[in-house]
């Protein structure tokens, strides 16, 4: 097992990113950039490694994902200013913004992708022989992990394209029963994944570091927290989330 030609094309494609960034004044390429490195960092293991179609059906995962997010990020960004937290490290950084962006945000970025990748390079660089029912369960997970994104995400863009949204609470929908069922669906989507590539792999155990930390890091560090922060105080805001799940879809409170 080998992993040395996944973590280098990884790094070269998170410096490609940096210096697109530099050069587009945009932190938020990596943003748009995220979803794609599960695919270089996938693909790269696939070209040294034989495969089999259970293998490739596990890999198509993450790469729809993946696909579908760099889409939607990329149409929701283009022709905005920079994302409102990398203007904050812009200014905060101040003559270490340029060094700062490439460790702190795409090298980073890059150590997060491969640990949240972990189960199915596993599943590609040390297979066992499958599991089926667990692969297949594991497939099942990820299938409504991927509906509460891509339909929370959808709902969401189309609430804030209708101008008489600007300033409210997106509560309809999905977003009924949890103030984030897109976050929800994304850590749900790679328990799906992990548990699927514990059917195949000889590591099975080490592959669950990933959705761990993609639903840590979701939950405390770079999803809920700054997007709630944000809201803090306003009375719509501090009214729906007395009634509405943080994370899990739930029944609202009456």
């Amino acid at each position: 097992m080998s992993l040395v030609l996944p973590v280098i094309a990884l790094w070269l494609y998170m410096s490609l990113l940096f210096v697109i960034s530099i050069v587009r004044r945009d932190n938020g390429t990596a943003d748009i950039g995220y979803g794609l490195g599960f695919l270089v960092v996938i693909a790269a293991a696939i070209s040294e490694n034989s495969f089999t179609p259970i293998t490739l059906t596990l890999c198509a995962l993450p790469f729809i994902w993946g696909i579908r997010l760099a889409v939607r990020i990329f149409r929701k960004n283009y022709g905005k200013a920079e994302d409102f937290r990398y203007k904050a490290w812009r200014e905060a950084w101040g003559k270490w913004f340029v060094v700062r962006s490439y460790f702190q945000i795409y090298l980073l970025q890059g150590l997060v992708i491969a640990l949240v990748a972990l189960p199915v390079l596993l599943a590609v660089l040390a297979p066992n022989p499958p599991f089926l029912p667990v692969v297949g369960f594991g497939i099942l997970v990820w299938a409504l992990g991927f509906f509460f994104e891509a339909v929370g995400d959808f709902q969401l863009d189309r609430f804030l394209k209708d101008p008489a949204s600007k300033g409210h609470i997106m509560t309809r929908g999905l977003w009924r029963y949890s103030r984030h069922p897109n976050y929800f669906g994304e850590s749900v989507m790679w328990w799906g994944i992990a548990i699927a590539a514990s059917g195949l792999t000889a590591y099975p155990l080490i592959g669950f570091l990933s959705p761990f930390l993609i639903t840590y890091l979701l939950l405390f560090v770079s999803g809920v927290p700054l997007l709630e922060k944000r809201w803090t105080g306003n009375p719509e805001w501090e009214a729906y989330k007395e009634r509405t799940s943080g994370f899990i879809p739930l029944p609202p409170k009456k």
